[in-house]
C-alpha cells in the first residue's frame, strides 16, 4: 500500500515543503519510530516532531529504517523557552541534531512565543544565523500571534512559516490575513481538532458522505485546498494513508463556506499569550 506524495509549497527562500506530513504528538520514541517508518514507506516525506514531544530519537531511528533518502524527508523540529536567545537557538539546534542523528533539519520553529520571557526576538536572530551556517534549510515560529509576529516584521524579520491551531472549529482569519500578506506560509497543528467531536459534526459528515470520503479527508482538504500546510497525527496505516490522500478531490465554494462557518469560541484554547513551554 502507498500513496503519491503530496504536492509541495515553496517557503519564501525558495525550499519546497510536502503541504502535508505526519505530525507524532503524543507518541513516544517506540511509538514514533514505527509510525515514522510506516509513514515514509507509505508516501508521506514531511515529519513533524519537537523537543518538547520527546521522541526525536524515535523520529530519527524511524527515518534511519526507512528506505526513502534522507534528501527526500523534510524534517520539522522546535525548541522550547528554555533556549530563547542567540546561544540558546544553536544549543537547543545542536541537541535537536544530536537527538535525531541528523547533519541538518529541514525548518526549525520557535514552538512558542512566552512574550513574557521577551526572548523570542533574540531567539529568531538565533535562527538566521543557524540558516546562514546550513544547520537549517528553513526558519520559523508556532503559535505566534498578530503582536507576536509583527515585533519581528518591524524589525524586518520574516518568519517562512508559523505554525498555529487552526481548523474549521477554531478559525484563526487574523492571522491567515497576516501571513498571506507578509509571504508567511500558513501551518496547521492538531488539524482533525481535539477528540472525535469535529469529526463527528453533521455538516461534516455530510460533505464526506457526499464525496465518499471520510470526515478526516474532508477537514484536511479544507485545509491544503486553501494553500495550508498540515501534519495531521496517526499510528494506523491505514488511517494514514486516508490522510495523505486528499490531493485528487476538490470542495467546492459552497462546502468551503459551510465548513468556514463551522468557527465557535473554545474557552479551552491555548492563549500563546498565557501559556508556553
Amino acid at each position: 500500500m502507498s500513496v503519491q506524495p503530496a504536492p509541495t509549497l515553496t517557503l519564501a527562500n525558495g525550499v519546497e515543503m510536502p503541504q502535508l506530513g505526519l505530525g507524532t504528538w503524543p507518541m513516544n520514541d517506540a511509538e514514533a519510530a514505527s509510525a515514522v517508518t510506516t509513514a515514509l514507506e507509505l508516501g508521506y516525506r514531511l515529519i513533524d516532531t519537537a523537543e518538547n514531544y520527546q521522541n526525536e530519537c524515535g523520529v530519527g531511528l524511524g527515518i534511519r529504517n526507512a528506505s526513502v533518502p534522507r534528501d527526500q524527508v523534510f524534517v520539522t523540529t522546535k525548541f522550547n523557552r528554555e533556549w530563547h536567545g542567540f546561544d540558546g537557538a544553536k544549543a537547543a539546534c545542536e541537541a535537536s541534531l544530536k537527538r535525531l542523528e541528523l547533519d541538518y533539519i529541514d525548518l526549525l520553529l520557535i514552538h512558542w512565543p512566552n512574550p513574557e520571557q521577551d526572548r523570542f526576538v533574540e531567539a529568531y536572530l538565533g535562527l538566521i544565523n543557524l540558516l546562514d551556517r546550513g544547520l537549517v534549510r528553513a526558519i520559523g515560529t508556532s503559535n505566534f500571534k498578530p503582536a507576536h509576529l509583527q515585533r519581528l516584521l518591524d524589525l524586518g524579520l520574516t518568519p517562512h512559516l508559523n505554525q498555529i491551531q487552526l481548523d474549521p472549529y477554531h478559525r484563526r482569519d487574523d492571522l491567515i490575513a497576516l501571513h498571506n500578506n507578509q509571504g508567511i506560509v500558513t501551518e496547521c497543528w492538531r488539524p482533525l481538532g481535539c477528540g472525535n467531536a469535529m469529526l463527528a459534526d453533521p455538516v461534516i459528515k455530510a460533505i464526506a458522505e457526499r464525496h465518499q470520503r471520510t470526515p478526516a479527508q474532508i477537514v484536511l482538504r479544507w485545509a491544503v485546498q486553501q494553500g495550508f500546510a498540515t501534519a495531521p497525527k496517526s499510528a494506523n496505516p491505514q488511517r494514514m494513508a486516508e490522510n495523505l490522500n486528499v490531493f485528487d478531490f476538490s470542495l467546492n465554494t459552497e462546502e468551503i463556506a459551510a465548513l468556514d462557518q463551522l468557527g465557535r469560541d473554545d474557552p479551552d484554547m491555548l492563549d500563546a499569550d498565557q501559556f508556553g513551554h
